[in-house]
């Protein structure tokens, strides 16, 4: 783990959220090959969501060697119309709006 240390209770939410990114980003794998599979979309969106409030609440420096960024922005372009596309956009808000409710940004760190 990172040597930046984290008050015990923010520490043991942020392990359980990155817990969970990680998990559906194993899940998800390939899921650019499945558009039939709507819910796959779904999940990499969600863990999308959760990476991307994790890293603009501050809490990047303490991932230590776990996932460090989200895909890239441009990933499901051409998609976004699509059944899959809306449903990829609709599990990244989910996932942004459910980190921000569980944990509040990291100690001395000024969300915006």
């Amino acid at each position: 783990m990172n040597a930046m240390r984290l008050p015990g209770r923010h520490r043991a939410l942020l392990d359980e959220l990155l817990a969970i990114a990680e998990r559906l980003y194993q899940e998800t794998e390939g899921f650019l090959d499945r558009p039939e599979d709507q819910q796959l979309w779904y999940n990499r969106g969600y863990a999308n969501g959760m990476l991307h409030t994790l890293h603009a609440q501050g809490y990047a420096p303490y991932f230590g060697t776990r996932m460090q960024d989200p895909d890239a922005k441009d990933l499901i372009a051409g998609h976004e119309l699509m059944p899959w596309g809306r449903a990829w956009q609709h599990g990244f808000e989910m996932g942004e709006r459910e980190t921000r409710e569980v944990l509040a940004p990291a100690p001395g760190h000024e969300a915006g």
